[in-house]
């Protein structure tokens, strides 16, 4: 879920898996921001396609390179139809 999050820079989920994906990808565009080939590793060892590990690098790395942190968004969209679970929009600011 934290490729999609990196490849199409939004994904509807719960709000449980929201918080925990925030935690997850926040780290990995902050190493991203610097392009060696030991944090090429780093993503690679975390995130399961080579295009997620590209973007991070080229678009997301220096998008945020002057921003100290806090680059996703949680949108709270109300309760799902069949379980009642919470749902929110995770996405890139």
């Amino acid at each position: 879920m934290a490729a999609s999050l990196v490849l199409y820079e939004k994904v509807k989920t719960t709000d449980a898996k929201a918080k925990e994906i925030r935690g997850f990808v926040e780290p990995l565009i902050t190493k991203g921001k610097t392009n060696s080939v030991a944090v090429r590793r780093y993503l690679l060892a975390r995130l399961p396609t080579e295009n997620a590990v590209k973007k991070v690098l080229e678009v997301l790395g220096p998008r945020y390179q002057n921003r100290a942190g806090g680059y996703t968004r949680i949108v709270k969209l109300g309760r799902r139809q069949g379980d009642g679970a919470p749902v929110s929009l995770i996405e890139l600011i």
